[in-house]
Parts: C-alpha cells; structure tokens; sequence
C-alpha cells in the first residue's frame, strides 16, 4: 500500500464503534465518485459521501484495507456530505468502498458497495464484430473481444443511456491468446451502438486494460442510399493507390465504409464540393490482398443513430496477387467493322478456374467466363456479337481460383479493339500513303477497313467511287491534278 492511502486511511478522530442496535436506527448514506468510477490510471477522482441528515463524521472503509479511516465534514460541505479526494488513480485505490456517518445515536449502516475501477493497466484488447458491424434492424451479432497479453475475463460497455456492461471469462486459444465472445440480440437504430471492452486478471478484477478501440455497430436505414465508386476503376493492381469515395444528393454529415468479412468500420465526416451534393474520401493506401473484396456504404446524420440503406455494392479486385500472367488474342482482327462477330481469347498455361475481362475506363463489372482446357492451354473465348462502336477501347485480361473471386493474375498485355462504322466513326492512327493499293479494283470497303482507314470511309467512299468511275485513274490520277 501507498504512503499517501497509508496516511488517509489512519486519518481521523478516535471514534467507538458503534452497536449493533445502533445501526439498526440510522438509514444507509449515499456513495460515489466524480467524475465516475472507471477512471484512467494517473487521472484525479474524488469519492463522496452523504447521510439522510446532516452529520459531522464519517468513515470510509476499502475492502482488504485495515483500518478505516474518518473524515470531519467542512462546513461547507456540511449539506452534502463528505469526501476524500486521490490526485492519481492508481491500481492501489482500485477496489470496493463503503461508508458511514456519525450521529448522536451511533454509526449508521453501511452505505452500498462503490466499486473503483482503474483502466490502463494492461495493453489494450481488439474489438470486432462477427460476421459484420452491419446488422440489420432487429437483428443479432456476436461481439468478440481479444487479448495476446492471456487476460482471464473481459468487460463490455456500450456508451450512452442508459449505459450498459457485461462481464465474461476468457477461453484459452492454442496460442496463449484469450477471448471473449458476446451475444448481442435486437439491434436496433433507436440509439447508438458505440461499444468498447477491457480485460482484467482474476486476481485483481478492478484493475483493467486500456480501453479497446471504439466499435459502432451499424444499422443501415431506408432513406436514400448512397453511390460507392473509385476513380481507379474496379480492377487496381497491388501496391497501387486506392481511393474509394461515397456521395450522395442527401446532406449527409458523415459516411460510413465496409468490406464484407472485415471489422473495421471507417467513418468519414461528410463534405459539400456543390450544393445538393455531400461526399466523403476513403484513401485505404497501397493495396494488398486484404483490400481485395466487396464494398459499401451509407449515410448518416450527427444528430442521429440511423444510417441510410447502402450504396450499391462495389467489387474492388486486386491484380497480381500471384504469378500467372495469361495472353489475349482477337478474332477476326483487332480492326472490324460496327455489326461484326468478334471473339476475345484469354488463355493460360497455369490451371485457372475463372479468366475476368476488364475494359479500361468502363462502368460496368468486368466479364466472368469459367475456363476451359484446349489444345494444351487452359481459356475463356469472350463473344462479343455483333460489336458496335461502344466497344472501341483497350482490354485486359486476368485469371482466378473461386477459392478467391477478387484475387487476380498479372494483367495480360493490353489488346486494342477498333471499331469502325455505325453512328460514330472510330478515331485511328493515320496511314501511311504508300500502304494504299495502286489498283481501284483494291478499294473495296473490306480493304479500306483491314488498312486502318475506317475513319474516313462513311465520307470519303462516295467521292473515291464517283472519281474511279470517271476515270481518274484513282489516288495517283488525284494527286497529278
């Protein structure tokens, strides 16, 4: 025991003790502390004492602790009470108080029981929520708190009123962690959901960890969902910056992050880049494969418990998470014509399940097609009938295990698609003059289109014909006159 709980508990006047037929007359006083009695280690806190009539001396006792210790009412506290304040709480004023107050006719009763807590005494524990932090209304969830420091039982609270806490004994893990699991029943979003839990030694039950983590269980709502996308595009490779941005045409003040099979539940506070709008910013940093899976987000108020319903979902695939790089091939070319069949091969030496085709800058989720075995080669073929101009663009293909649908191959190298015609003319590489044929018979519309000049057919084909019909004698005639 410390000095300083040495000196106060000898602290005092020499009292009787009082009878047992005493007590018996004189109602229990009122105890607690301010500002509460889970306190911080190093933190000041201050433990009262108040009778049912004013009186002049009381007695305070901490169980295990001999003897008590008495304390004379100032004047001016005469009112409410007595107290003894401790500047440091330490893990030697944690335990059970009790007091009394003296009257003319004896020693009161005991007051209940204050229980001193002291927090930071240990390593903080993890908190998380299985399966997720997202329940949904009227739902369950199991909460698990988790030490590597072997803690033998577990304290959860959950903030706001009324404030609530529930006590469970660790069970022992192969490794020499300990956990505990709770059940949490009928979540709904009528109040807030912050929780956070300590951990404690059986031999000294009020002295407690640090304080885990703050975990807010989300309730997704009905108002008006938010949108969930990255400018990156769905497909990131690993070590590349991810960023991943909810908006909404809601004011929303805060947004909220998940992964489906993940924990964590970030929280961004909202902002207005124009009227109408309200965004928040993700950056989740370098990828790696543990940022690889489904996402969304909602919504929420300051002034509120309630979420919105959740964005849609959005996929964020993490490429070169191993060492398959497959190949991508076109038929009949890489230049066609709008109203063409054109099939996209991906093929791999590797044993791979699934192959996924992205197109650079699109909306849309890249293509799925289950692989087959050919010809020594394992490959997708991806038809794309009949093509339009909305399929110009730049390609890539991976490959995948189902054991993991966000894991990806290297990128394949990327595989330009053409195509020409329809109600936008595809923009091409200029050609190079002498690579046009020296015969007019040669300037059919197949022709032209092999030769990368499908930008200037729709325009130029009339003309070309009326000239080689009249006898100009084609391009070379042209350029003489």
């Amino acid at each position: 025991m410390t000095p300083s709980l040495t000196a106060l508990l000898c602290l005092g006047l020499s009292v009787g003790l009082r009878t047992q037929e005493q007590a018996r007359t004189l109602p229990k006083p009122t105890i607690w502390a301010e500002p509460g009695s889970v306190i911080p280690w190093g933190s000041p806190v201050t433990i009262w004492c108040q009778g049912t009539r004013v009186a002049p001396v009381f007695r305070f006792h901490k169980e295990g602790s001999s003897p008590p210790w008495y304390r004379q009412a100032p004047l001016e506290h005469a009112d409410k009470g007595n107290f003894f304040s401790i500047s440091h709480m330490t893990q030697d004023y944690a335990g059970r108080y009790h007091c009394y107050y003296l009257s003319p006719t004896g020693w009161s009763e005991s007051s209940d029981p204050l229980e001193m807590v002291v927090t930071g005494a240990h390593s903080k524990p993890t908190l998380s929520a299985l399966p997720s932090p997202v329940v949904t209304s009227g739902g369950t969830v199991t909460l698990q708190c988790r030490s590597r420091q072997g803690l033998d039982g577990f304290i959860l609270t959950k903030e706001g009123e009324p404030k609530s806490s529930w006590t469970l004994d660790a069970q022992r893990g192969p490794q020499g962690q300990t956990q505990a699991l709770f059940p949490v029943g009928r979540v709904t979003p009528s109040h807030r959901w912050m929780i956070r839990c300590h951990g404690f030694y059986r031999d000294t039950p009020q002295v407690w960890s640090a304080p885990s983590d703050p975990l807010e269980l989300l309730v997704p709502g009905v108002s008006g969902k938010p949108s969930l996308l990255t400018p990156q595009g769905p497909v990131v490779a690993s070590g590349q910056s991810l960023t991943l941005q909810c908006r909404s045409d809601v004011g929303y003040d805060r947004f909220a992050l998940s992964q489906e099979g993940r924990p964590a539940l970030p929280q961004s506070p909202g902002r207005q880049p124009q009227a109408g709008l309200s965004q928040a910013d993700f950056p989740l940093g370098p990828v790696t494969n543990t940022h690889a899976g489904r996402y969304r987000c909602y919504g929420g108020h300051n002034l509120s418990s309630e979420w919105s319903a959740p964005s849609d979902p959005l996929d964020i695939l993490v490429a070169g998470s191993f060492p398959d790089t497959p190949s991508l091939s076109v038929q009949p070319g890489p230049v066609v014509a709008s109203g063409e069949n054109v099939t996209l091969l991906c093929q791999s030496r590797s044993t791979r399940e699934t192959f996924l085709l992205s197109k650079e800058g699109a909306a849309q989720s890249p293509l799925r097609l289950r692989s087959k075995y050919r010809g020594g080669h394992f490959q997708a073929e991806f038809s794309m009938s009949p093509v339009t101009s909305a399929h110009n663009g730049t390609y890539r293909c991976y490959s995948l295990l189902s054991s993991n649908p966000y894991l990806l191959s290297h990128a394949s190298a990327p595989l330009e698609l053409a195509v020409s015609g329809g109600s936008e003319v595809a923009a091409l590489p200029p050609t190079e003059p002498e690579s046009l044929p020296s015969h007019p018979q040669d300037y059919t519309v197949e022709n032209l289109i092999r030769m990368g000049m499908a930008g200037s057919v729709l325009l130029g084909l009339g003309i070309l014909l009326f000239q080689v019909q009249h006898g100009h004698g084609g391009p070379q005639d042209a350029a003489r006159s």
